[in-house]
């Protein structure tokens, strides 16, 4: 029993120390967020509508760059933020509306805190 107890233990400390040499080469080897003046052109397509929008910022995420233009707002969540609101115009849970980002006419999956710029080239209301 105490030896089987012992070899719990040891994959328990073997496992940990391989998540930690894996979560340090990650953070090591990850891409640097690109800086500098960016130009940053966004779509708000919304009730058939589209709204272009040109803007420069030294921001280095999709969200920073949208906040500084109180463009967004939203809640807080385990993935981020959740965006609620673009441009005044708050989507509607009722009607089953959300907020997608898109680039290239791709949905972007990662979410509005993830994206270096320059990226999203449309924030649309399906």
């Amino acid at each position: 029993m105490q030896k089987q107890t012992k070899i719990i233990i040891a994959v328990v400390v073997a496992l940990a120390l391989l998540a930690g040499a894996f979560a340090t080469v990650w953070f090591l080897t990850r891409p640097e967020p690109e800086t500098g003046a960016k130009a940053l052109h966004i779509d708000i397509v919304a009730d058939g509508e589209t709204t272009p929008l040109d803007f420069r910022t030294d921001a280095l995420y999709l969200r920073q760059a949208l906040e500084e233009q109180a463009l967004i707002k939203g809640e807080e969540s385990t993935y981020g933020l959740m965006v609620k609101t673009v441009n005044g115009r708050t989507a509607d849970e009722a009607q089953q509306e959300w907020w997608c980002f898109t680039k290239g006419g791709e949905e972007i999956f990662t979410g509005v805190d993830e994206p270096r710029l320059p990226t999203a080239t449309a924030l649309k209301l399906p």
